[in-house]
């Protein structure tokens, strides 16, 4: 079986920042949607392509929070969003579509990391639930303005989803809760997303994309204790980070940046990336790159969708009568 997952030689690579990859494109009258755009690696994906000319609308469950982060980056909006709340998802779309404008790059980056076991809305494990579900809602809502720009979608997976592919049979938890499986599930989730998301979009020009963005240090591990980050081999016991193979957070970006931008990927969609390429399939050892083949399988691509529907309501490709 053929796979499109083939590094193309993009000229970028595990070290380049968001800034060089847009190195010579002008986004300038362009509309880029970055969920948690105002922390860790969301807030340098907003600083760059807001400094190569977007107007970036940044969707944020703490918008205060978010106006002081953004205070000096020119070309940016704040709005209100909770991803675990499919109201607060609703409202934003709702909004937004007022406002009658289109859509050109969105990058699903917001996400949380190995919480302690959470239930939100109507008992859903709050990893799955905001990771991805908030993401498939908040897509869904928008289509018609995606469909006016002929956006690309980015949603921002992690090499976490080798953790755990979909767990059909009990995809919340009910059965025991494990951090790090819950994360990678919803991780897989994420990489799965883009797969059926660019196969339904594509006629109307909308292309998908997903990425592990390497690790990096940010507010994404305030879950984790420091005792845990040491014995990871991530940082030493005075919090310094000791692990060669994580990024800043100005690489950590490159990656979501080059998937919104980069015309090499014009004719292609529904595919992982990583360090500014397309990823290869991933090998049998445990911290391999690459992606793991259940993360893009195009079968569980479509039932993860037909699932996401059913749980959240949501499908702007059903037509009702």
């Amino acid at each position: 079986m053929t796979t499109p997952q083939h590094k193309i030689g993009s000229g970028f690579g595990a070290r380049s920042t968001a800034q060089e990859v847009l190195r010579g494109i002008d986004l300038t009258g362009k509309l880029a949607i970055v969920t948690g755009g105002y922390s860790g690696l969301g807030l340098e994906t907003t600083r760059a392509l807001a400094g190569a000319g977007a107007h970036v609308v940044v969707p944020a469950r703490r918008p205060a929070a978010a106006r002081e982060a953004l205070h000096g980056i020119d070309g940016t909006e704040v709005d209100e969003l909770d991803l675990a709340d499919l109201g607060s998802v609703r409202a934003f779309a709702e909004r937004f579509l007022a406002s009658d404008r289109a859509v050109d790059l969105i990058i699903n980056n917001a996400a949380v990391m190995a919480s302690p076991e959470t239930r939100v809305g109507p008992g859903w494990e709050m990893q799955f639930a905001t990771n991805h579900l908030g993401h498939f809602a908040l897509v869904n809502r928008l289509w018609p303005a995606l469909v006016r720009g002929r956006a690309r979608v980015i949603s921002v997976s992690s090499a976490g989803h080798r953790n755990s592919p979909v767990r059909w049979d009990d995809p919340h938890f009910l059965r025991g809760y494990d951090k790090w499986q819950a994360y990678g599930q919803a991780k897989t989730a994420n990489a799965l997303f883009a797969v059926h998301l660019d196969k339904l979009g594509e006629e109307s020009g909308v292309r998908a994309f997903s990425l592990h963005p390497g690790g990096i240090l940010t507010p994404l591990q305030r879950h984790l204790a420091q005792e845990e980050m040491v014995a990871a081999g991530w940082i030493d016991t005075d919090g310094n980070l000791i692990n060669p193979s994580f990024k800043t957070p100005e690489q950590g970006a490159s990656t979501q940046v080059w998937a919104a931008t980069s015309p090499l990927l014009a004719d292609r969609g529904g595919v992982y990336c990583e360090d500014c390429d397309i990823a290869e399939p991933a090998g049998d050892g445990e911290f391999t790159g690459g992606v793991r083949a259940y993360a893009t399988d195009p079968e569980q691509a479509a039932r993860l969708w037909a699932l996401s529907a059913e749980l959240t309501g949501v499908d702007a490709f059903v037509t009702t009568a």
